[in-house]
């Protein structure tokens, strides 16, 4: 990324620290280089103006704006990216730019399918989770609106977005994403209050991301997944794309320790089951004969 380049591109060579008025930081040291600043300010000065002066030959938003959110630890927005490059880049534009487009998860593999390809591994994983970006003040929309969230327990007015991160090696790369569209609306009979709903389930826009995956020819063996995505109907899909799965289970789940069981009915719940640490247990899940 651009903010990495600029900070860490330049080393002395070793040697004892001067004298000196100023701040004097060690910010990373190996057998061949030590990075020695002197002075704090002026050396955040100098890396200021060497990222303003990479920013004006960049011509790619997407790089400049991500580079933004990376960097930054608080609140993005487009005054505070303006504001940090000193209006080199005005607000006016990066709103019409972020206005204007709309990405979606054919952009996202298209900017990452180059550095995908040098790290891919023929056991790599490929683990899904959703996050809900809470808004609570935003007008709502299809996208803006009530989800709820497993971390807080809770229904909360936000985006809700399904992301599909590769795994492999030492290396972490988002591949897919979808955002969760609750454009269909109606009427809770108990509550009477009017509410929303999607229609297509996170568990299918799942298995799509699987599958579009695959057909980009990305290499894993594994897929995790957390317990919501935990479905019959995901197992059997997994499997008869040759992949394997580790997934979370509810506890009441039902579960035959055989599949002598199973045809007999005989199921007991999850968390009935006698488990030993260290020790795996074979058996099926409900109606579903692999696991």
């Amino acid at each position: 990324m651009i903010f990495e380049r600029a900070f860490f591109s330049r080393t002395i060579t070793p040697r004892p620290p001067e004298p000196s008025n100023g701040l004097s930081i060690i910010l990373s040291c190996s057998d061949s280089s030590i990075v020695l600043l002197t002075d704090l300010t002026d050396f955040l000065k100098k890396e200021k103006n060497i990222v303003k002066q990479i920013m004006r030959k960049q011509t790619d938003y997407i790089e400049l704006y991500t580079d933004y959110l990376i960097s930054g630890n608080g609140y993005a927005t487009a005054t505070g990216l303006s504001s940090m490059l000193d209006g080199e880049v005005s607000h006016d534009q990066i709103t019409r730019f972020l206005s204007k487009n709309e990405f979606n998860s054919k952009d996202l593999w298209a900017q990452v399918k180059r550095t995908v390809r040098e790290v891919e591994k023929d056991d790599a994983c490929l683990i899904f989770d959703d996050t809900v970006q809470e808004k609570k003040w935003t007008d709502e929309s299809d996208i803006m609106c009530w989800h709820f969230d497993h971390t807080v327990g809770k229904s909360v007015r936000g985006i809700n977005m399904l992301n599909a991160l590769y795994y492999s090696g030492e290396a972490s790369i988002p591949v897919a994403f979808e955002i969760v569209e609750k454009s269909i609306q109606f009427s809770d009979i108990k509550t009477r209050q009017v509410k929303r709903k999607s229609d297509i389930a996170k568990n299918e826009l799942m298995r799509d991301m699987i599958q579009t995956s695959i057909n980009n020819q990305l290499k894993f063996k594994y897929i995790l997944m957390d317990t919501w995505f935990g479905a019959k109907e995901n197992f059997e899909f997994i499997t008869k794309k040759n992949k394997e799965f580790i997934a979370a289970l509810k506890s009441n789940r039902l579960f035959a320790t055989s599949l002598e069981n199973k045809h007999a009915g005989k199921f007991v719940r999850v968390d009935e089951l006698e488990l030993s640490d260290g020790v795996p247990l074979e058996g099926i899940k409900s109606l579903y004969e692999a696991i």
